[in-house]
């Protein structure tokens, strides 16, 4: 897993309530099990018109917010059904970090396995912020990870909370397949002496 330490960039408002799963990346892009290529699915239903052709309205298609690599949103970002492919797409879009008051509790636990950084702020903390992104191409925030801080255009900053546990694998990239390696002397340790026990096995 890509580790997480700083982050600059452009933060894209989306203030819609409830914004789901099934929204994020709609159930015809689930057929996959590659994390690559679900980019041009994120959030499909309101990026394109029926025809096809983006919808200039959606705010990820507004000119200043295609490279957005943060998403500021409104409250309980990611309810809604479990889809791991959620954090896929906007990992393959280029989002690293999504800021909102509350998140669905999986798509929550699914962000910090695949190297989204999901951060929860306070109403007021979030309005600020929303101000912040509704800059345009100036809408730059930064956040650092190992302070615990977004700091805005502005050079104002809000703090943030994060369980240590789950810090400290986004500092170093570090997924469940990623925490069993460190351990994998005791592990093979554990094995061959199963194995010396237990010859017939």
């Amino acid at each position: 897993m890509e580790k997480f330490t700083k982050l600059e960039g452009v933060a894209a408002p989306l203030k819609i309530v409830n914004v789901d799963t099934d929204m994020i990346i709609p159930k015809q892009y689930l057929k996959t099990l590659k994390r690559t290529g679900l980019a041009k699915g994120l959030f499909s239903e309101l990026r394109y018109k029926d025809d096809g052709s983006d919808n200039p309205d959606f705010v990820l298609n507004k000119p200043a917010y295609k490279n957005a690599k943060i998403i500021v949103a409104d409250n309980n970002f990611g309810c809604g059904s479990s889809r791991e492919h959620a954090p896929w797409a906007l990992m393959d879009y280029g989002i690293r970090c999504v800021i909102s008051t509350q998140f669905g509790d999986i798509f929550y636990n699914n962000c910090f396995k695949n190297g989204v950084l999901p951060i929860k702020v306070s109403k007021e903390d979030l309005d600020k912020l929303f101000d912040d992104a509704d800059r345009g191409a100036n809408a730059t925030l930064s956040i650092d990870l190992e302070k615990q801080e977004i700091r805005g255009p502005d050079g104002g900053v809000v703090k943030f909370e994060i369980d240590p546990h789950r810090k400290h694998c986004m500092l170093n990239g570090l997924d469940d397949i990623g925490l069993t390696h460190l351990k994998k002397e005791k592990i093979e340790s554990f094995e061959d002496k199963a194995k010396a026990a237990r010859p017939w096995a």
